[in-house]
């Protein structure tokens, strides 16, 4: 049996980051693009049929500001080159090895290793990337605005796999990604001990996609975009930070549809939780609590070794710019008639619960739970979520048993509180679906993993091939789900609906049906449907954890 955990999976996906080459067609120098932005003017390329600029400032070095709200770009003369990744948020993991190829030149599906993430780290990291099929021609098109995943701790934007190419070509819409704060630069809470001069320190990072997403109203008409049609996107910690994002005043009004896949975030950070991380990172890096001054010339370097205390770090409940939960005990009123489209993929967990070989006996079962979620588990024992899923499931094996059990307790629940919570309101109810996504990946293991689906809402199969396959005859078998979900995306992005063609007719969620789009292999024997309450007796007995979002 092939090995396998979380890092092998981003390893196949990082591939993507890799895949400049497949910009067979672009256009620079006296052809370049140009736009005129409120801080001046900005060329890209033409790759593909598709004015691209990378790297746009929408925001100040944040060095200037460490630990404050980030400030609008100043403003520059001439002509800004923006035709390659920018630098990115300064990150809690090491660079990585780049990648090895077969002797035919394709990605070895075992042992090859992640190529390093585009651009350098640096504090200097506010900007954003467009993808648009046209420039100042009043098209009003939607705007596809993704937000990357990390959870609040890594991450960037610049890979391939994000590419908003094909997204264009398909749908006549303008994509746009963006790269922010993360850790602590983003989210360590100094307010309580540095006073007003911090207030909004601990949520800088979900100021600075505020920031973006003002960048966006001001400037997407230049791009051919449409500012009053705005979707926000993201998976895991993406998903995370736009469930954030809807209970945030500043950010009323900056978008009009949100999709958050495999990220939820029901609670934010206590102060008095976030307060003593804050200590531990300031006695780690030697600063007295009354002299934060000291902050502004540490090396960037140093705050990171130090953010290392933390592996949760996360927005701050402060009672300002982040007044109350994201989604508790309710959905955000000021979001209500958001439209919004919630998922998980049906194996979130696997790489965590089922060991390096997806194997596990009867007699590791119970370790294996509790290793992976114990926290999660309430009052439950692993021995009694085992022997309840046995009744459930009586023809699953033991691995399948502690993931499905893993996924209930762990990750699915977030979701599940937040679309009851948007389905208790009148105001939401008839905006809110939600979806599984069920696609396994042809190797290794054959789950349905966390980030699976990213290729496909993407349109990016060709980019992943440690995800969706490597040779032609799998990357053709992934083509007709990757164009249901694109569609579907678009669809969304454009009307606020994700009903279309190319789907099966996706009634609403409420808590009487609990209608769910499964997005499944388009084969004779699994194909795209919906499922009324699917994993309804799992998610009803794993209620009983009575689930709270780590680190919170």
């Amino acid at each position: 049996m092939r090995k396998f955990d979380r890092r092998t999976l981003l390893r196949y996906s990082g591939m993507a980051a890799a895949s400049m080459m497949l910009h067979e067609r672009f256009a620079f120098g006296e052809d370049a693009p140009m736009a005129t932005t409120t801080a001046g003017k900005v060329s890209g390329r033409v790759e593909n049929g598709m004015n691209v600029f990378r790297g746009i400032p929408y925001g100040e070095d944040t060095k200037k500001t460490r630990f404050k709200a980030p400030l609008p770009v100043v403003a520059w003369s001439g002509v800004k080159e923006c035709v390659v990744w920018s630098t990115r948020a300064p990150q809690m993991v090491g660079e990585r090895a780049g990648r090895r190829l077969a002797a035919n030149g394709e990605p070895e599906r075992t042992g090859f290793h992640l190529p390093p993430d585009q651009g350098p780290q640096s504090e200097d990291c506010l900007h954003v990337n467009v993808w648009t099929p046209g420039l100042r021609d009043g098209k009003k098109r939607p705007v596809l605005f993704y937000i990357h995943g990390g959870a609040f701790t890594n991450g960037t934007v610049n890979c391939d796999l994000y590419d908003g190419n094909r997204l264009c070509h398909r749908g006549d819409v303008v994509v746009v990604t963006v790269n922010h704060r993360l850790n602590a630069f983003g989210y360590m809470y100094l307010a309580e001990l540095g006073g007003k001069e911090y207030a909004d320190s601990g949520n800088a990072g979900m100021l600075d996609i505020i920031l973006a997403l003002k960048w966006v109203q001001q400037n997407i008409a230049e791009f051919g975009g449409d500012a009053s049609r705005v979707l926000i996107f993201g998976q895991s910690g993406g998903g995370a930070k736009c469930a954030t994002l809807m209970a945030m005043p500043a950010a009323k009004g900056l978008f009009h549809r949100v999709l958050t896949m495999s990220g939820q975030q029901v609670t934010a950070k206590p102060t008095v939780i976030a307060n003593e991380v804050t200590k531990d990172v300031l006695d780690k890096l030697g600063v007295k609590y009354d002299q934060l001054d000291a902050l502004r010339t540490l090396p960037m370097e140093k705050i990171q070794d130090a953010a290392r205390v933390s592996t949760a770090w996360l927005p701050v409940r402060d009672g300002g710019v982040l007044p109350r939960d994201p989604f508790d005990p309710d959905a955000p009123g000021i979001s209500a008639g958001v439209p919004m489209i919630l998922s998980n993929t049906h194996d979130e967990t696997v790489t965590s619960a089922a060991g390096p070989t997806g194997v596990l006996t009867w007699e590791q079962a119970p370790a294996a739970l509790k290793n992976s979620v114990g926290q999660f588990l309430g009052s439950y024992t692993p021995e009694e979520i085992i022997r309840r899923y046995r009744e459930i499931y009586p023809d699953r094996d033991a691995a399948h048993i502690v993931v499905a059990a893993a996924v209930a307790f762990r990750a699915w629940p977030g979701q599940v509180i937040e679309a009851d919570r948007r389905t208790a309101d009148a105001r939401s109810q008839a905006h809110t679906w939600v979806y599984r996504m069920d696609w396994k990946v042809p190797f290794p293991g054959h789950w349905a993993l966390h980030t699976i689906d990213l290729p496909f809402v993407f349109d990016n199969v060709a980019l992943a091939p440690g995800m969706c396959g490597a040779s032609a005859e799998e990357q053709a078998a992934a083509q007709p789900l990757a164009t249901r979900m694109s569609e579907m995306l678009i669809a969304f992005a454009r009307t606020g609906d994700p009903n279309c063609k190319d789907v099966p007719h996706w009634p609403s969620y409420d808590l009487k049906e609990r209608n769910t789009m499964i997005f499944d292999t388009e084969t004779r024997d699994s194909e795209t449907r919906v499922e009324k309450d699917p994993r309804g007796a799992e998610r009803v007995f794993a209620a009983g954890a009575h689930y709270r979002q780590p680190g919170t």
